[in-house]
């Protein structure tokens, strides 16, 4: 008899364990949902994967640039798609906080900078090198921006890269923010078909990369000391006269969800998506017209061994 109650309760705080380990399942998870569609893919991916577990899922739609203090409040669980060369002052200040938490690196080889058509080359000598644009910026000018050149910049939420690189370098051109992801898509297709002038802030992984025929322009080496010290790179009187910073990317989460949801918390730690996985699904969608639920749940579908060994990792 004691050994009988010996095993039951062996069994019972095996099962508590385990329970705890899965934490708050009847208490949804709410992932971030920011303006880009390759961060639909990839928190989309994430939120299939949490789902396997045996957890509810919702998604936020969120600003990237003032989602940090959600996270930190707890409203939003995790963000997923964290690119370091576009984070706001308010993300830092939670990380100092320990109110947000990075979460691991997400895996994708990335890379952004100002960019152009291939075709804008003829229209502008010397490029790829930046130097070119000073000689060229009447040829990209419109009535908005005389007597400059016009630079399409991200979306006005995600920050001011381009113009802070115009402004860096001295180059004569005024950066418009566009109005969204799509709004750059429709300035690459429109000046790829009409073989028009073209400059714009872009970024890899993207499929419009390959569809247009996207090049970068060649700006001088974005090193630490470019974005403190003015004396630093070809303008000694300002900050910002290099390229990108090599883009790092990845995920943060609000501090509670290790406590809360523990095997939820490490397969987003252990999750990473490839670029070449990526890329397809983002051009499905957005050329092909693909809804993000179905293209997502096709890949995974057709890639279990990618995503299943994380999701058993933690749950098993």
């Amino acid at each position: 008899m004691k050994k009988l109650s010996v095993s039951l309760l062996a069994m019972m705080v095996a099962g508590s364990a385990y329970a705890a380990d899965i934490g708050a399942v009847d208490e949804p998870i709410k992932l971030a949902i920011n303006e880009w569609t390759g961060q639909h893919v990839t928190t989309q991916v994430a939120g299939e994967m949490l789902k396997a577990a045996g957890y509810n899922v919702e998604y936020v739609t969120a600003g990237m640039m003032n989602q940090f203090q959600a996270i930190a409040d707890g409203d939003i669980t995790a963000t997923l798609e964290i690119w370091s060369s576009n984070v706001s002052d308010e993300y830092a200040k939670k990380i100092d906080e320990g109110t947000v938490v990075e979460i691991g690196d997400l895996g994708l080889d990335a890379k952004e900078g100002i960019a152009y058509p291939a075709h804008v080359a003829d229209l502008c000598p010397g490029l790829p090198a930046w130097e070119a644009l000073k000689d060229c910026a009447q040829v990209f000018a419109t009535a908005e921006t005389l007597p400059g050149g016009r630079l399409v910049d991200y979306p006005a939420d995600w920050g001011t890269p381009g113009a802070d690189r115009m402004t860096g370098l001295e180059l004569p051109f005024k950066a418009v923010p566009a109005g969204s992801e799509g709004a750059l898509i429709a300035e690459l297709r429109a000046s790829t078909e009409r073989k028009s002038p073209l400059l714009i802030t872009f970024w890899q992984p993207h499929w419009a990369m390959s569809a247009y025929d996207v090049q970068f322009v060649e700006l001088p080496a974005g090193e630490e000391a470019c974005f403190n010290d003015p004396a630093w790179g070809p303008n000694p009187n300002a900050v910002n006269d290099c390229d990108f910073s090599p883009s790092r990317i990845f995920k943060a989460s609000w501090n509670g969800m290790e406590e809360k949801w523990p095997a939820a918390y490490e397969i987003l730690s252990n999750y990473q998506l490839a670029v070449e996985d990526q890329q397809p699904m983002m051009g499905a969608i957005d050329v092909d017209g693909g809804k993000v639920e179905e293209v997502v749940a096709e890949w995974m579908a057709a890639n279990e061994d990618k995503w299943r060994p994380v999701v058993d990792a933690a749950t098993q």
